[in-house]
């Protein structure tokens, strides 16, 4: 692994793989968090590694998105090709089967329902959704002094590796 910052390979060595329990990528090995701080370096050297361990692992994670989103395009974009190729094709053939060796074009029929104003649609037709929270709306609520009943709000102090 490249890392962007001198790591300590001992730290490197250990990944979390529960929580209490450690492995070594090596050796497989599974030690407890007490392994962890009986290695042999300062406390000061301990945290400086892990947190650059952590800003590398963040790194990686910020690049392997940025590589899904280029493949997800990437992948739209050939649909959307395939997409416009098979259109051509059945404007060009207009209902006529083409086969040779290495493709077949056929034609099936099919049915699909367009709806033309769902508002006059009989209710037995129309599906229930699961209602979704609104966090941001009752966190506003509740900083502006309602009640909101079932929601509190809760400070808490977060770690933040830059």
């Amino acid at each position: 692994m490249a890392t962007l910052y001198e790591i300590n390979e001992a730290i490197l060595n250990c990944v979390e793989v529960e929580e209490g329990t450690i492995v070594n990528i090596e050796t497989g090995e599974v030690i407890d968090i007490a392994a962890l701080d009986a290695l042999n370096m300062q406390r000061d050297e301990k945290i400086r590694n892990i947190a650059l361990w952590y800003k590398d692992l963040l790194s990686d994670a910020e690049q392997i998105k940025a590589e899904e989103q280029a493949l997800n395009q990437r992948r739209k974009r050939a649909e959307n090709k395939a997409l416009q190729l098979k259109n051509y094709l059945a404007n060009v053939l207009d209902g006529q089967k083409v086969k040779e060796s290495k493709f077949a074009i056929s034609w099936r029929k099919s049915q699909s329902v367009n709806i033309l104003d769902e508002r006059k649609l009989p209710k037995s037709f129309l599906v229930e959704q699961a209602p979704k929270v609104d966090k941001a709306g009752i966190r506003k609520a509740l900083k502006d002094g309602a009640t909101v009943p079932g929601a509190e709000l809760i400070d808490s102090v977060n770690i933040q590796i830059k």
